[in-house]
């Protein structure tokens, strides 16, 4: 796959014709262009449900924080939004989850090009035992991006905010990186192929305080480049970071709306009982 071929991997999947939907949580101003527009998802895993008719639409550009108690299905939620639940077998859903006008479930749509467009970072650091170097030129390799692999790690590193900290150890094993940086160097993995979004899920809660802060500067810088949608425990993390915010409780969406504002005035008094530590 060449360069060129790389770009025009953006074009693949074809818009579907939109559905009206009669409720809608909170939306972004019309001005803002809409990446996901997510219409009455519920999703389980056998018998047990962990999204209940959920419906909200995420900006481009922007950074959408997820909060909620735990088993609130915060991670089943922002695991639809690249197909990472496809490899549970007792996984099902209903509704839709539409990436510009496309149905990600859709007949036809490649879950690899959707993880592709719409990468990920994890919890808890996973870098490859390998080479600084071989980690973030894995995921281009594998997709046959071998024209300029050496700019492309480099740009990557840079947008990871890592560069300057490995440059001349970029022979070394991943391994030997603080935790902090192998946080960092899975973002860099995940930039390295250029995908339009990035789903970060709880990437600061085995990190410390000064990993966590280089992480959200990080956050910050972005989403001039990239959507990005990020669950986390940490409402204080979580009123630094975002823009929009979504509380879950229950598998249900209860409220989602501007940062500011959930924060200072939300609607349901479940929010409000939430932020203010009420339970947790």
């Amino acid at each position: 796959m060449t360069e060129d071929e790389d770009v025009r991997a953006a074009d693949t999947m074809a818009p579907m014709r939109p559905v009206d939907v009669a409720s809608r949580q909170e939306s972004p101003p019309q001005s803002v262009e809409t990446v996901f527009d997510i219409q009455g998802l519920t999703a389980a895993y056998g018998p047990n449900v962990a999204l209940r008719d959920v419906g909200l639409e995420i900006s481009r550009n922007v950074v959408t924080a997820v909060i909620g108690p735990s088993g609130c299905g915060k991670s089943t939620f922002i695991r639809c939004l690249n197909r990472m639940n496809d490899d549970v077998s007792s996984f099902r859903h209903e509704g839709r989850i539409l990436y510009h006008g496309t149905d990600l479930y859709g007949d036809g749509v490649d879950p690899v090009e959707v993880r592709r467009r719409i990468g990920m970072v994890f919890q808890k650091p996973n870098p490859f035992p390998k080479t600084i170097y071989d980690n973030v030129a894995w995921a281009p390799r594998v997709l046959g991006l071998k024209k300029g692999l050496d700019e492309r790690v480099e740009k990557a590193l840079h947008g990871a905010a890592l560069w300057d900290e490995v440059k001349d150890r970029l022979r070394k094993s991943a391994l030997s990186l603080s935790g902090g940086q192998q946080q960092r160097l899975c973002i860099a993995r995940t930039v390295a192929v250029r995908p339009e979004v990035i789903l970060f899920d709880e990437p600061c809660s085995a990190l410390d305080p000064i990993s966590t802060a280089k992480i959200e500067e990080l956050i910050d810088e972005l989403k001039d480049d990239y959507t990005i949608v990020i669950v986390t425990h940490n409402m204080q993390q979580a009123a630094r970071v975002s823009d929009f915010t979504a509380f879950m409780y229950l598998g249900e969406l209860v409220e989602f709306g501007e940062t500011t504002r959930i924060f200072t005035n939300p609607n349901d008094r479940r929010t409000q009982d939430y932020i203010t530590g009420r339970f947790g």
